[in-house]
């Protein structure tokens, strides 16, 4: 296989936003100076917290900071796109760090293939996923169940998208999720009800990595972390 065309899938199991933050700031730097050649996804779930994107508004946050961080939530400024998002247990969030020289320099494009990645995800699910026009994320039925925020430095991407697997929906009812108002935020597990796998959150990871193999012309490859120092990593490939 062409070292090229390999997607590394890198799981990282339950991190804190800080910790995975900065670690997508080192594998960005690393990526734009040549230190790694590869596509990397990393894929991960997080303690609750809420983070606000370069487009938040005031109005996306009926509780301040102060109040929602007294909920035992964490509050993050990020340099992503878009308004204010949150993650938390039971949500697969994904970060791809690529380097679009290598796909197509054209963020609109690489926003849709995001979208699409996770809409061929929820079809093998069983779920029909969809646009809403004028809106960056996933919805089903009405209902947005995956948000996305990404940002681009030197065409190399970071941040990622948020699919509510098993999420405790309730969490949304603490902002105004992506700052689009009367949203209705839903997850596979309400989706699909008594039909959802035993193994859900097995089952979307897995779904989610075939889907951004597919859709960004990748083969998926296991990428080994077992070893790694997460406070000072050094990178294993």
């Amino acid at each position: 296989m062409s070292e090229a065309r390999r997607l590394l899938v890198a799981e990282l199991g339950r991190r804190p936003y800080g910790e995975v933050l900065e670690l997508q700031r080192r594998l960005c730097r690393a990526r734009q100076e040549g230190e790694t050649t590869e596509d990397l996804l990393l894929l991960v779930e997080h303690d609750p917290v809420v983070t606000l994107g370069r487009g938040t508004r005031e109005t996306s946050l009926p509780l301040s900071p102060e109040q929602i961080r007294a909920r035992g939530v964490e509050v993050f400024d990020v340099e992503r796109g878009g308004d204010v998002t949150f993650h938390g247990p039971g949500q697969l969030v994904g970060y791809p760090i690529l380097d679009l020289s290598h796909h197509r320099q054209d963020l609109h494009w690489y926003l849709r293939t995001v979208e699409e990645a996770l809409i061929v995800a929820l079809g093998t699910l069983g779920i029909p996923g969809e646009r809403s026009v004028g809106q960056t994320g996933v919805w089903t039925r009405g209902r947005k169940i995956a948000s996305i925020g990404i940002h681009v430095k030197q065409w190399v991407t970071f941040h990622g998208f948020a699919l509510n697997v098993s999420t405790e929906l309730d969490y949304f009812d603490l902002i105004v999720p992506c700052g689009i108002a009367g949203v209705t935020m839903t997850s596979v597990q309400r989706e699909l009800g008594s039909t959802a796998p035993a193994d859900l959150a097995a089952a979307a990871r897995d779904a989610v990595t075939e889907a951004f193999g597919r859709v960004f012309d990748r083969t998926p490859h296991p990428a080994m972390f077992e070893d790694w120092n997460f406070a000072a990593p050094r990178l294993p490939f």
